[in-house]
């Protein structure tokens, strides 16, 4: 039996960041010197991104100095601002309510009563607390006692779809109802301080949820938007192109410059070969949700595909209104094609540290 993604629902934060004013705000955190502040301000000016919702900043409140209480100016040179214990008190605090938000709303296009949902999947990698956002989600939407919990952590970009495969494999027993949700504060883990590769990661992460309701196709029945089939592509040699840890001061994310190279090189021929094992071709497909990991990203998968102009648009107006929300972003992506009633088959990509490419294939 396929996934049928009966429902979606995508939630953000109210407080809104403009990216002038954060390309304003950042050398008091960020720059040493005049040299470093010009830098900046180049780099979030090339971004792609125009706004970003953040849980750190309150919707109600004034000027955007007076909107982050959470980030003090940087008091010297090694000030790496908010400790991670502090950083994490401020995720338990934030994220299951912007995980509520967007499950009620997946739940409500699914037309799926609460109690009915069997399964439950939580996808995160930007914050830790046990118990954590599964529980809180039982007992916020009032799903059962019992429903079967999973939680997939810590796995960068590509979680929603890795989520999404062990919604599919739960959805075998035909009354399976499977509740996924994704959430992730990205804004938690600002970085202080000029390290050019964490700088870059300032530019582009925000904050955001987003939820499916995934339900059994029965043999025979095809509802359009089910979930055929998956796959993952490990690319060589790119340990140290995109990483993801753990520091005193928030989780550290480094983005090398050598990511658009390895997906110019690599994407094309794997995918290619992954189509062809579901009997297409690259020109059958009809629509791309491609993870808009940063501008340079989403030219590097054009040219490897050799996509026409328009095929990656949807990609980067999340990017431009959301900015780069990490796991939930594909999901957002996903909701607006499939209310656009984009054309079948959909390929869905993102891509974590590792080199990871997943895949998805909705039909």
């Amino acid at each position: 039996m396929n996934l049928h993604l009966s429902g979606l629902g995508t939630a953000v934060p109210p407080g809104v960041l403009e990216q002038s004013d954060a390309a304003e705000l950042s050398p008091a955190f960020c720059a040493a010197d005049a040299r470093q502040a010009r830098a900046l301000r180049r780099l979030y000016g090339r971004s792609g991104v125009e706004t970003r919702n953040t849980v750190v900043l309150r919707a109600d409140q004034g000027v955007l100095k007076e909107r982050v209480p959470f980030y003090p100016v940087a008091s010297g040179p090694d000030d790496r601002g908010p400790t991670t214990g502090e950083r994490m008190a401020w995720y338990e605090a934030e994220a299951p309510p912007l995980a509520e938000l967007a499950a009620r709303r997946a739940l409500k296009d699914a037309s799926t009563p609460v109690e009915a949902i069997t399964h439950l999947v939580t996808v995160s990698c930007t914050g830790f607390f046990s118990p954590g956002i599964d529980a809180v989600l039982i007992d916020a939407l009032g799903l059962q006692r019992t429903v079967h919990r999973t939680h997939v952590g810590f796995m960068g970009c590509h979680g929603a779809l890795n989520g999404l495969r062990v919604a599919a494999s739960q959805a075998q027993e035909a009354e399976a109802r499977v509740l996924l949700c994704a959430v992730e504060l990205c804004s938690l883990h600002f970085a202080y301080g000029w390290n050019l590769e964490m700088v870059v990661a300032n530019t582009l992460f925000a904050d955001g949820a987003a939820a499916v309701v995934g339900t059994p196709a029965q043999n025979g029945e095809t509802p359009g938007w089910c979930v055929q089939a998956q796959g993952t592509f490990l690319m060589p040699m790119s340990a140290d192109a995109m990483s993801w840890r753990i520091g005193d001061h928030g989780f550290r994310m480094t983005l090398s410059a050598e990511v658009p190279g390895l997906i110019r090189t690599n994407l094309g021929g794997w995918l290619a070969s992954w189509l062809q094992d579901q009997g297409l071709r690259m020109e059958d497909v009809g629509s791309w949700a491609v993870h808009p990991g940063g501008p340079r990203i989403l030219g590097a998968v054009q040219d490897a595909l050799a996509l026409e102009n328009g095929h990656l648009d949807v990609s980067r107006e999340v990017l431009r209104s959301h900015g780069n929300m990490s796991s939930p972003t594909v999901l957002f992506i996903l909701e607006r094609l499939r209310k656009a009633g984009a054309a079948l088959p959909c390929v869905a990509l993102a891509f974590g540290p590792g080199l990871v490419v997943e895949a998805m294939l909705v039909a």
